[in-house]
């Protein structure tokens, strides 16, 4: 009894935490200790799925109300910004700036921690919100906005349980990077990247069997576009920062949804 009640209290702080890291949500004051945040991590993708599904209903209200499938792209990316509070492109920004000023890891991640925006932000922001609007409003076009929203947001959650794997450190001792590192076991982001790959396939198969394909594709691409940048960042900086992952996140998203409507 005290065991699962224990477990169950871990679970809900696990699902608060995910919220409050996660999304604009407000959640109040929420346990992080080790036990929550690897529940929170496990949940993220749980998160994306939310998330995605909401940026498909609004995009979709765009849609049929005669907006067209660019305003309903732009409504589904402006969705997942604002839900996330923008704090992974925020992210994606601070990581373009720091790894672009090609300087030594301390003054990298000080460069990073700056309120201002660089150069390289600004384009790295304009070139992915681009890509993904882009993509999105193919994927409106040919009836696969939901697919490409849903596995798109469920993919760059995915990224975070394994950049939060073991061995990978935190690139300073304070921040979310030093929360979270380490955190996921490889055998549970492995078995939720497969249960994801076997529910995107699932659903491809609705559409046929080269889309299929493309579902679970989709995912594994999105998850290597992550690791590539992962490798890069830890390579650089010597770790993870909060920044790093939102940065991973983003990447994930959109290298997923790029997949998706070129294969399928």
């Amino acid at each position: 009894m005290s065991r699962t009640g224990d477990t169950g209290r871990t679970t809900l702080a696990g699902a608060r935490l995910a919220l409050g890291l996660l999304t604009v949500l407000p959640v109040g004051n929420v346990v992080t200790d080790r036990r929550a945040v690897r529940h929170a991590l496990l949940l993220a993708p749980l998160v994306g799925l939310t998330i995605g599904t909401v940026a498909w209903i609004l995009g979709g209200l765009v849609q049929i109300s005669g907006g067209g499938s660019l305003l309903a792209a732009v409504t589904s990316v402006a969705t997942l910004a604002v839900a996330t509070r923008a704090l992974h492109l925020d992210g994606l920004a601070d990581l373009a700036d720091g790894l672009g000023s090609g300087r030594p890891a301390d003054e990298a991640l000080a460069i990073m921690r700056r309120s201002d925006t660089g150069p390289f932000a600004v384009v790295t922001l304009v070139l992915v919100l681009l890509a993904q609007v882009a993509a999105v409003a193919q994927a409106w076009e040919v009836a696969l906005a939901g697919p490409a929203l849903l596995i798109g947001c469920v993919t760059g959650r995915l990224a975070l349980l394994w950049s939060c794997r073991p061995k990978v450190r935190a690139a300073r001792p304070d921040g979310l990077g030093a929360l979270v590192a380490g955190a996921v076991p490889i055998r549970a982001a492995a078995l939720a990247t497969a249960a994801v790959c076997l529910g995107a396939a699932a659903w491809g198969a609705s559409f046929g069997t080269r889309a299929a394909v493309a579902f679970a594709l989709a995912v594994l691409v999105g998850i290597g576009a992550a690791e590539v940048l992962l490798r890069r960042a830890v390579g650089r900086l010597g770790g993870v920062t909060g920044d790093v992952l939102g940065a991973l996140v983003e990447t994930a998203t959109t290298a997923a949804v790029l997949a998706l409507m070129l294969a399928a």
